[in-house]
């Protein structure tokens, strides 16, 4: 699954919730099914499960594991086959307020698939393995070459996939045969000049189709800089070349080579990118006479009201909520903003003090991404670890905007 870094956010909140779940006892279940896994083959290892579980000594645990193995049994009825990426349920009984537990179940197909069977029962949930599909899932196309072969490959966040090699068929530099040293020079260009384009050919066949947001091209000498320079790909996958590297191989172990050479590369395109937004912001802000910018939750939430945001700007450290609350006491009706995630129980109204109806509850960046989409603005997440990004969060509470024109 492709996701956006909308999908990405939404995925991300969706385990630090999980995260933050803790249970009285090993009495959390987290179920990884594999795509391939029959659901027959997981109903009988729930049932081998529950027969285990009536070991369990504390009754409260056992009672608690058992619905919590019953509960993911019942849905399982419900299912043909897994995802085509597998799903994962996270399913017990959780600490609640007082001496209180309650129990909650969950199901999340993931962006990436599934490789291993899990089954997990403990104190807390298991979301490891799907914090690690959180990486970069951008896919660049790869090319290593010199003059006896070329092999041409991906890159899927770390993983290389190699998809074809080709030989060069260039004749070696010795001349043989009769032929006169600039005669044969002349052959060894011509065959080289075939080479390239044969394997300007595959390239484009192989990687247009692909939609990949960059090509990377490596090999010793010289060789690459006369494929590049030399026009033999499709335009437009000479416009997505990132950079040249010096491999010492263009075999499979060269794709390697060249990934492990590109990735400071790589890391640095999205963080420019960022900073690049971050200082046209600061920019605007700085100039009197410009004022295409703006910053803060209701600066911000204004602007994007009146349709004037060309790009807004958020980081993934924001982590509030806009809550409507209602007061029967005093009549008063409001939104506010809360740091973090606040409970059913935890609201009073501004006015009296009193305890308000929570009418509504929204992650910010949910409102902020509905705000934009209704008036066409662009939304970008900015990581909070680069300087810029840090700067978003603690200079403009996290939430600023690029302006499609000034207002007041």
């Amino acid at each position: 699954m492709d996701m956006t870094k909308k999908d990405e956010y939404d995925f991300k909140k969706a385990i630090q919730e999980i995260k933050d779940l803790k249970g009285r006892g090993t009495e959390l279940i987290s179920l990884y099914i594999p795509p391939d896994k029959k659901i027959s083959d997981v109903a009988s290892y729930l049932n081998e499960e529950m027969s285990e579980s009536s070991n369990i000594k504390s009754k409260t645990t056992k009672k608690h594991v058992q619905a919590a193995l019953r509960s993911i049994t019942s849905k399982l009825k419900y299912l043909k086959e897994p995802p085509d990426n597998g799903m994962v349920f996270f399913v017990g009984h959780v600490s609640a307020s007082g001496d209180k537990t309650e129990m909650v179940s969950k199901t999340l197909e993931p962006p990436r698939t599934i490789e291993t069977f899990t089954y997990r029962c403990d104190s807390e949930f298991y979301v490891d393995p799907l914090k690690d599909m959180m990486g970069d899932r951008k896919k660049y196309g790869l090319i290593v070459l010199d003059r006896s072969e070329a092999t041409v490959g991906l890159l899927r966040g770390s993983r290389v996939e190699t998809l074809q090699n080709i030989n060069s068929m260039i004749p070696s530099k010795h001349s043989k045969g009769g032929f006169s040293q600039q005669r044969f020079e002349r052959r060894i260009e011509i065959a080289a000049n075939e080479y390239f384009k044969r394997l300007a050919k595959k390239v484009n066949g192989l990687l247009l189709e692909e939609d990949i947001d960059g090509l990377l091209v490596g090999g010793p000498g010289r060789t690459k800089d006369e494929f590049i320079e030399g026009d033999f790909l499709h335009y437009e996958l000479e416009k997505k070349i990132i950079d040249t590297f010096n491999t010492g191989y263009t075999d499979e172990y060269g794709l390697r080579e060249l990934m492990e050479k590109a990735q400071e590369t790589l890391s640095g395109l999205e963080v420019m990118k960022e900073k690049k937004l971050i200082n046209n912001l600061m920019e605007e802000i700085k100039d009197p006479n410009a004022g295409l910018a703006s910053y803060g939750e209701e600066e911000v939430m204004k602007a994007l009201k009146m349709g004037a945001v060309e790009t807004l700007l958020i980081s993934e450290g924001v982590n509030k909520q806009r809550v409507n609350i209602k007061c029967d006491g005093c009549g008063n009706e409001e939104v506010i903003t809360v740091e973090g995630m606040m409970g059913e129980k935890d609201s009073s109204c501004p006015d009296c003090g009193s305890e308000a109806e929570i009418v509504e509850k929204k992650d910010i960046v949910e409102r902020l991404y509905e705000m934009a989409e209704e008036v066409g603005s662009d939304v970008k997440l900015i990581s909070d670890e680069s300087e810029e990004g840090e700067l978003l969060k603690n200079a403009f509470g996290g939430i600023a905007a690029l302006l499609r024109f000034r207002i007041n």
